[in-house]
């Protein structure tokens, strides 16, 4: 048995994903049961790169995508110990640039519905 081949690219833009965590947060809108998103896959890919940033924590955020799907997305965190805050560490693009303007934060997920769940796991019924 495969691996579902995913068709969507793990890295996102952090301008890319303002705008999805902002869509999320503006969303007003009532969701219905059927469409209401129950749990989330993730690949073990965008678990990995995160982690490679080797940050004493991670960050989800949770965005809707161009598909108006909605989804996570993830970054790094350091602890701030002046501020008592985990700040957000985003991983390096294709130039090495990490900063809030230049970074990337991971992503793929794949939600639940409108994605087919596992219908025999508990935490699903």
């Amino acid at each position: 048995m495969s691996e579902k081949n995913f068709q969507q690219d793990i890295i996102v833009p952090v301008k890319e994903a303002e705008v999805w965590t902002k869509n999320y947060r503006e969303d007003t809108t009532i969701e219905e049961s059927k469409k209401k998103v129950n749990s989330f896959v993730i690949l073990r890919e965008t678990l990995e790169m995160v982690l490679e940033l080797e940050t004493t924590a991670v960050r989800a955020y949770i965005g809707i995508n161009d598909k108006k799907q909605k989804t996570l997305l993830f970054v790094g965190a350091e602890w701030d110990e002046a501020a008592q805050v985990y700040r957000d560490v985003f991983g390096p693009n294709e130039l090495g640039l990490n900063s809030a303007e230049e970074g990337i934060v991971y992503d793929f997920t794949e939600p639940s519905p409108p994605n087919k769940g596992d219908d025999t796991s508990p935490l699903n019924q």
